[in-house]
């Protein structure tokens, strides 16, 4: 699985890139705050939900949870590259290494 850091993520932002940002936490915690863009489907609902909320399986997706320390976006990952998604990444800070930066969650 391939990483990316926030630096990364802020680059393919302010150039426009393509790309799909999967918050894999709970529905709640994705209310109390998200990266701007981000939709939200649960790691353990992947397998089910992907298919139907992320049609083309050659997207770029960018996949994160709460922190390093989080084991849902690298379990999201490992699901999406099994159903055959091709360009899959972990963004391994999550939320607290976008805030750490000092940039700011939707709500």
């Amino acid at each position: 699985m391939t990483t990316i850091d926030t630096a990364t993520l802020r680059d393919w932002q302010s150039r426009g890139q393509d790309f799909i940002l999967v918050d894999t936490l709970p529905a709640g915690a994705f209310a109390e705050g998200h990266l701007p863009g981000a939709i939200n489907i649960v790691s353990d609902d992947i397998l089910d939900e992907a298919p139907r909320r992320l049609p083309d399986k050659q997207a770029t997706i960018v996949v994160y949870c709460t922190s390093e320390d989080c084991k849902r976006a690298s379990r999201a990952a490992e699901r999406l590259a099994r159903l055959g998604y091709t360009e899959v990444y972990h963004y391994e800070g999550g939320k607290r290494a976008w805030k750490a930066d000092g940039l700011l969650l939707e709500h």
